[in-house]
């Protein structure tokens, strides 16, 4: 979720609870001094949003690294276990691939409500979050700045129904998250999985998502034909799930040569034929016998 992404709302939004911008913030003071710390003695800030790097980038970052070193000081906060990084966690990750020992750091003074405030600005002013930190980053700005869903989406250039169903995708199991997370799954399934309560449902929703291969579209419609209010969701799923049911699709399909499907229906079952063309149609009526 970059800057151009979220708008000009952002840095109003900062300005208005008093934070100083990114630019600003990661200045040298005047009076402060930049200290080589073991890259040992460094962890990252617990309110960091971000939990997936692009390793590809890091990369790139510590070739450059190795190659000029770091130029900008990352910012941390003396802690009884060594420092924790307030903004630099990538400088300081590549830093360790290139082999450093010690990495540029400035160290201030910092509560747990300003490390939260600037791990955000770090991430949302400068890469693109994935879904799920998205979330989890609303979710700490209407904690701690004290804010509704709708006066974020204001400042923030969304409209709240963005930030409400974004947000809903916190409510799903962690191991559907991190298939959102790693691309398994896509933000529109989560979301369509999101509304629904029974979380042994959703895993089982989510495996038909991944060995059907389904789109958000039939998701919904899947959701739809087995009536989620109804008490026998249950013995519906399992009748969509039926192993011979998939048996007997996987060969009429390879019989055919083109898309089947089987679908049961108020106690009614179907078989739906896909065809492209006339042509096609004609081919496949001639191996039913019909002319």
């Amino acid at each position: 979720m970059s800057a151009n992404r979220l708008g000009r709302g952002l840095g109003a939004l900062f300005q208005e609870h008093d934070i100083e911008s990114l630019e600003s913030f990661e200045q040298v003071k005047e009076g402060e001094v930049i200290h080589q710390l073991e890259v040992g003695d460094l962890r990252p800030n617990p309110y960091q949003p971000r939990k997936y790097f692009d390793e590809t980038k890091i990369k790139e970052l510590a070739m450059s690294i190795k190659e000029h070193g770091v130029f900008q000081p990352i910012i941390v906060k003396k802690d009884i276990k060594g420092y924790i990084i307030i903004a630099g966690e990538r400088r300081f990750r590549a830093a360790i691939q290139a082999g450093l020992k010690t990495i540029p750091a400035i160290i201030r003074e910092f509560n747990d409500h300003l490390m939260m405030e600037y791990a955000l600005i770090e991430n949302l002013q400068r890469e693109d979050l994935t879904a799920i930190e998205e979330a989890e980053a609303y979710r700490l700005l209407i904690q701690k700045l004290d804010l509704t869903q709708e006066r974020l989406g204001e400042r923030l250039g969304k409209s709240r129904a963005y930030i409400a169903n974004t947000m809903r995708l916190l409510q799903l199991p962690q191991s559907v998250q991190e298939e959102i997370e790693n691309g398994v799954i896509s933000v529109g399934h989560g979301k369509v999985l999101a509304g629904l309560k029974d979380e042994q449902l959703v895993l089982k929703l989510v495996n038909i998502i991944k060995e059907k291969q389904i789109s958000v579209r039939e998701l919904e419609d899947l959701i739809k034909e087995i009536g989620i209010t109804h008490p026998a969701e249950e013995k519906k799923i399992k009748k969509i799930v039926n192993p011979h049911l998939e048996y007997v699709e996987s060969n009429l399909k390879s019989y055919f040569g083109t898309k089947v499907k089987l679908k049961e229906k108020n106690g009614k079952g179907q078989i739906i034929i896909d065809y492209m063309t006339m042509d096609d149609l004609n081919r496949l009526l001639e191996m039913m016998g019909l002319e």
